[in-house]
């Protein structure tokens, strides 16, 4: 058994299900859309203006910008009004707040941490580090989100919090200005899609097109062939590609406790899954933070991409590429012989090396680890992305055992080929403790990523998907216990 010290820290994250927010809400139909719109059409312009009166009072509080998102989810169902021009803004909110709701993105679970270097470092003390979490997020519905927190560690690699804010900044979301034929043809290839449904769908498109263009042919596709169930699915996962690659802005005022990366389309309803976040550092030394996660839509996984610099403009992007297939990929934090390298699980099992030259396109991978001890027959898979260590990489793993146990394991790769695997413990790291046992998903440890300092693995870790702790291990315990391994 390796002597190794894990030392779980006071500091725990939980859900608060005050912590809600404004979404738009879709009655199921049309028809039944402009029975609404029509009850409230005909109030009377006083009863109108004290009801929204009423509404504002006992929500504007609990909202950044209320009326602004009012006013977005009636221009959502504004082409339903055949007189808009001459609504009142009264009449306008009012029956925005009737197709608008409240979601409590935390009130399922509040799981699966990652942690990374905060792009400012300015004021602080010798052995300080600001850093930033990322959360996965469940509400109602399982529906996924990506939340975040800030603060530092102090030299003790204890964890000051900065506030957290209840209020919500909903972002600026803008689509993907041109999109490109080639992407959907290899991501409709890879995902075995009808032929001759997309065919009809992309014949005479431009080798690059906007989203206009694109809903465009596919609503004629449509009336030629408007009882086809199988259309209807196919243009469903090619608006699914279409919405997932895009932007999204917050306002530089905002706190970074108040941004939410929330689904923005129905193709994506279930969310945004198990964010994977790095700080990468280009061949330049330009710093980029990436994050691996998936899109679900309740019925297909799409394996995405964010960037982002400075934690306020995110870009989406959908991978693409042979393998990329399956859940919990993880970047490495700068190339390799001029290489991005990333680590996957393409079979659901196994863990794979994946190589490319693009950040967004991935042909190749590489099999170098099988489960091998009790604790991990069932499955293993990455908790984050490698680490760099003077020895090697450190490759934080988890494994599925019986019961369906998750424990977190660790290896130790070559700096200059990670294929080749210096060390692995033949023991988990991170067990579930009695305590930590019970939740939305029983017996599971669970992170997306650490990061090293002050010569200590800094682990933030999930519980049953259901809260957060964090635990330390002494860098040089680590490396002896896999010395020992060898």
């Amino acid at each position: 058994m390796h002597d190794i010290t894990v030392n779980r820290k006071e500091t725990k994250f939980i859900s608060d299900p005050s912590r809600v927010i404004n979404k738009f809400l879709y009655p199921g139909n049309e028809q039944r859309a402009r029975n609404i719109i029509n009850r409230v059409l005909n109030l009377s312009e006083y009863s109108s203006l004290n009801l929204l009166e009423q509404i504002l009072s006992r929500f504007e509080h609990r909202h950044r910008n209320l009326k602004n998102v009012l006013l977005r989810n009636y221009q959502n169902v504004a082409m339903f009004i055949s007189d808009q021009d001459h609504l009142s803004e009264t009449r306008k909110l009012l029956i925005g707040s009737y197709f608008t709701q409240e979601y409590s993105i935390e009130a399922a679970g509040f799981f699966n941490p990652s942690i990374v270097v905060h792009p400012d470092q300015n004021n602080l003390l010798k052995g300080e580090l600001k850093f930033i979490l990322s959360f996965r997020a469940t509400g109602e519905g399982h529906v996924s989100s990506i939340e975040f927190r800030s603060g530092k560690l102090d030299k003790y690699n204890n964890m000051l919090l900065d506030q957290a804010y209840h209020r919500f900044e909903t972002p600026e979301i803008v689509m993907k200005a041109v999109y490109e034929k080639k992407f959907f043809l290899k991501k409709i290839k890879q995902l075995k899609m009808r032929n001759d449904i997309t065919k009809n769908i992309f014949t005479n498109l431009p080798s690059t097109f906007s989203f206009d263009d694109l809903q465009r042919k596919i609503e004629r596709v449509k009336t030629r062939f408007p009882h086809d169930h199988a259309l209807n699915e196919t243009a469903n996962m090619v608006y699914f590609l279409a919405r997932s690659n895009h932007e999204r802005y917050f306002r530089p005022e905002s706190h970074i406790s108040e941004r939410v990366l929330f689904p923005v389309s129905k193709e994506a309803i279930k969310g945004l899954e198990d964010a994977r976040f790095v700080r990468f550092k280009e061949d330049n030394g330009d710093i980029i933070y990436y994050a691996t996660y998936t899109a679900f839509n309740g019925f297909e996984i799409l394996p995405m991409i964010l960037s982002t610099k400075e934690f306020l403009r995110f870009n989406f992007c959908a991978m693409t590429g042979s393998v990329v297939k399956d859940k919990g990929m993880a970047l490495f934090p700068r190339k390799i012989d001029g290489k991005y390298n990333m680590i996957s699980r393409i079979d659901g099992e196994n863990m794979y090396l994946m190589k490319s030259d693009s950040i967004d396109f991935w042909d190749k991978a590489f099999l170098f680890q099988r489960p091998k001890y009790s604790w991990e027959f069932f499955q293993i898979g990455n908790c984050g992305s490698p680490l760099e260590t003077g020895e090697g990489w450190l490759l934080l793993t988890h494994g599925v055992g019986p019961m369906r146990t998750y424990c977190i394991g660790a290896l130790l790769l070559n700096l200059k080929n990670p294929l080749k695997i210096i060390a692995r413990l033949p023991e988990p790291i991170l067990i579930p403790l009695p305590s930590e046992r019970e939740g939305y998903v029983p017996n599971v440890v669970y992170s997306c990523g650490g990061l090293i300092h002050n010569n200590e693995l800094v682990l933030p870790f999930a519980t049953s998907d259901s809260s957060c702790g964090v635990a330390t291990i002494k860098m040089d315990e680590l490396m002896k216990a896999f010395a020992q391994s060898v």
